[in-house]
């Protein structure tokens, strides 16, 4: 049995498509223990330790995402529960070892008590996820200008069906223990170039407007604690996070090339109808 943590998110859906459709049991963990398909649901809140212990019974994998409370309880009653290995799901910026930015600083804590858990471990680091494309649509329903910030900031945009891959082939094949897997896209994008595709695919004739970053901070800010608002401007206005280069850990763990953007929207086409 492998328990998916986030199971109703945009990587743990796909992670658990791909390990139901591999023939795997998985379990799905949400707070309500909604219905999944492909997993046995189960109840259950990564901040409360102590509500897990249903769903690590007769676990021997294990999907973890970062930065909840307790996650060193969480990892001691995964490893008395008898479950061998865990998977976290982190972020590039973990390998600053930056602990004053915010973000980073959760990613290296979970990191930390994953490899300190007495259990086996692998790490897997994406890139920016194609899937943040779909804050644009308020905009999108509400004309055909797209205002973003960082525009000058190219990242290598990888799709959530790719991290699940990757996190599906670390869970169910061997040599995977140790690892530190920074998972990319195929290419290097720019917000301007990804609303370019997605006027080609949607057929329409959309404009991209560069968000000045005070503008940027105030819309953030209404959305987010500003200790993260610091940290993403740190990473991208400052620039001391680099996602540029698309890396070949997706072809080296699948056996196949990452999923283009152009496929991504594709795949999702309906969301921006």
């Amino acid at each position: 049995m492998i328990l998916v943590t986030g199971a109703t998110g945009n990587i743990g859906g796909e992670l658990v498509a791909a390990l139901s459709s591999a023939g795997e049991q998985v379990r799905a963990l949400t707070r309500d223990g909604k219905a999944v398909t492909g997993a046995e649901p189960v109840a259950g809140d990564l901040n409360k330790p102590e509500s897990l212990r249903d769903a690590l019974s007769g676990v021997h994998g294990m999907f973890l995402l970062p930065g909840y409370t307790g996650m060193t309880q969480t990892l001691a009653g995964a490893r008395e529960a008898g479950v061998e290995h865990v998977v976290l799901l982190s972020g590039n910026s973990a390998g600053s070892g930056d602990l004053s930015n915010a973000v980073s600083r959760y990613m290296i804590e979970s990191e930390t008590a994953v490899r300190e858990s007495g259990l086996a471990w692998t790490i897997v680091r994406p890139f920016g996820f194609m899937s943040n494309t779909l804050q644009w649509l308020p905009q999108l329903r509400a004309g055909d200008v797209v205002r973003a910030p960082f525009a000058d900031v190219p990242i290598a945009l990888i799709d959530p069906y790719d991290i699940a891959a990757a996190v599906a082939v670390a869970l169910t094949s061997p040599g995977h223990e140790g690892q530190v897997y920074a998972v990319t896209g195929p290419e290097s994008m720019r917000p301007a170039d990804r609303v370019r595709v997605l006027g080609e695919v949607l057929d329409r004739k959309l404009e991209f407007q560069a968000q000045p970053d005070e503008e940027a901070r105030a819309e953030m800010s209404a959305a987010m604690p500003s200790a993260y608002v610091d940290a993403f401007f740190s990473f991208y206005a400052d620039g001391t996070l680099d996602e540029s280069t698309p890396l070949p850990a997706i072809a080296e763990l699948t056996g196949r090339a990452p999923r283009t953007f152009e496929r991504w929207v594709r795949t999702h086409v309906s969301a921006f109808g």
